[in-house]
């Protein structure tokens, strides 16, 4: 982020050297220069802005925290919290967080990566900048369905352009097709001789690069529909063999800094280092996720878990020494609360001692100024090796073998001190081959613990529901709103009743087993 700021430093010191220095050009310097016009407005800084904002909104991590955090972290039991308003941790329904994504996404991201596809659309100094525009807006919207399912997107940021202001919600099928044309045809237009997108908070504008993303964007797009149409889903990844992510300097991040305030800070960090609640001491990785490690004794283990982060005189202060001993970390049941009920209080679950025994994020992965991974080369490989199975493409133990590999090495980008010693992912990979008989559940549960260290637990939930890895047992809690189900899907926003009535309820009676958490989206049959 540091040369968006660098570049509206430059900016605003040369209007006042222009505006102290004696010429005769009258208009010019009175021409206000913080006004634009759709003519002179640089594009670059609306890539800019959607790259950011799809980490989180700039209000106070608004939707991360109620979507990634609360929901999706606990749904596929990453994270667990007995906060009364973690409500993803019990399978209970708060209507305003599950609505938090789509009211902070189409306002904060689509808008502008819509204005953003419009303004360069034709104009050859924007030939590569439209193309990241088009694959930026795919990018986007392929969380917004994933989440809700059928969703305004034909007409979704068309407020200025055509009026709209009641979408239409296409279908989720027809979204599919045209994010995967989008995508394509994006991808084929890159020129490497064209523009470089200044703008460009992912790869500073390496084209290169932005087609390797691209193609494994579409590779996920693919694979999600292996339920729905697995001929679509082959013939994509067919497609994309060879065009792929081929290192761990082909991931797409956000690094953050704090020059922006709260705006510009890493939104994870800022809920899970407790800025505006409780998250800092009784937010912890589960216990199923540090199960999974500890059984298979994974070297991430060490890494991205620590005990001890606060200490234990009741202060909640944070702990300078903390423990990242494997054998210490201790992950904390998902389903149990504070309410003193002998069945759910946390104080009678087994093992109990105090909150400062059970593993917390390592403070590297959390830190304001640290990544936001947005898509990897981890994933690109187990996405290649699940494809590699179901599809004879390719080796699919090489790919395995190839992402559980990054899954480990990308730990090093969030910090120096994370960094996993290439002895010990040999000796991991050599203790877990892959193998035919049991590959998509070792391909997918990978994918799990990798999308999770990433703290992209909406990617998580979404592979998880793609393929039904890894096997989770529900939780049990009263009064929950899925009778002990896992969720599928985030139902609409209530204020689309109002808002929105007519396309809001045609969309809302469509959904196979209904508006709620347990409605299916398209690909989720």
């Amino acid at each position: 982020m540091k040369s968006l700021f660098t570049k509206t430093t430059v900016l605003a010191s040369a209007a006042l050297l222009l505006a102290s220095s004696c010429t005769d050009r009258f208009k010019e310097i009175n021409t206000n220069p913080t006004t634009y016009s759709q003519a002179s407005f640089d594009a670059n800084y609306l890539l800019t802005q959607s790259q950011l904002t799809y980490t989180g909104s700039t209000d106070f991590a608004y939707e991360t925290w109620r979507g990634n955090l609360i929901y999706c972290a606990t749904f596929m039991q990453g994270m667990s919290s007995v906060i009364s308003y973690w409500a993803g941790d019990k399978y209970l329904l708060n209507e305003g967080y599950t609505a938090a994504y789509w009211e902070r996404a189409y306002s904060e991201q689509v808008k502008s990566v819509t204005d953003l596809v419009a303004s360069t659309d034709g104009k050859p100094q924007y030939k590569n900048l439209h193309q990241i525009a088009r694959i930026m807006r795919a990018l986007i919207m392929e969380r917004i369905t994933d989440l809700y399912g059928d969703a305004p997107y034909s007409q979704a940021g068309q407020g200025y352009y055509q009026g709209i202001i009641t979408p239409v919600y296409d279908k989720q099928q027809d979204i599919y097709n045209d994010l995967i044309k989008e995508v394509t045809e994006a991808s084929a237009a890159l020129d490497p001789g064209a523009d470089i997108a200044s703008g460009d908070v992912f790869y500073k504008g390496n084209i290169a690069q932005w087609q390797r993303f691209s193609n494994t964007l579409l590779l996920r797009l693919g694979m999600r529909l292996l339920k729905v149409d697995p001929a679509k889903a082959q013939a994509i990844a067919t497609q994309v063999q060879g065009k792929t992510m081929t290192s761990d300097a082909d991931n797409a991040y956000v690094l953050f800094d704090v020059a922006g305030g709260r705006a510009t800070q890493n939104r994870n960090s800022q809920v899970l280092l407790g800025d505006g609640g409780q998250e800092h001491y009784y937010v912890k990785w589960s216990q199923t996720f540090i199960n999974y490690l500890k059984t298979n004794n994974d070297p991430r283990l060490s890494k991205i878990a620590v005990t001890q982060l606060y200490l234990s005189d009741g202060s909640k202060t944070q702990n300078a020494n903390f423990v990242t001993t494997a054998a210490a970390q201790k992950g904390m049941p998902n389903g149990r609360d504070l309410s003193g009920r002998a069945a759910y209080d946390i104080s009678t679950a087994p093992g109990y001692t105090t909150f400062p025994d059970y593993s917390s994020p390592n403070p590297g992965m959390i830190k304001r100024t640290g990544p936001a991974f947005i898509l990897t080369y981890a994933e690109s490989e187990l996405l290649l090796a699940d494809a590699a199975q179901r599809f004879n493409l390719g080796s699919a133990a090489q790919h395995y073998t190839a992402g559980v590999t990054s899954a480990m090495s990308y730990l090093s980008q969030y910090d120096a001190t994370m960094t996993v010693a290439p002895a010990d992912i040999t000796a991991y990979l050599a203790a877990h081959p892959y193998t035919a008989a049991q590959g998509l559940e070792q391909i997918n549960t990978q994918y799990w613990a990798l999308t999770c260290s990433m703290l992209d637990f909406y990617e998580a939930w979404s592979n998880w529901r793609r393929t039904g890895y890894p096997t989770l047992t529900p939780v049990v809690y009263p009064n929950n709103a899925t009778n002990g189900q896992i969720p599928r899907r985030f139902p609409y926003p209530t204020g689309e009743i109002t808002s929105n009535p007519t396309n809001y309820k045609a969309a809302s009676t469509a959904v196979t087993g209904g508006d709620n958490l347990l409605g299916r989206v398209y690909w989720d049959k």
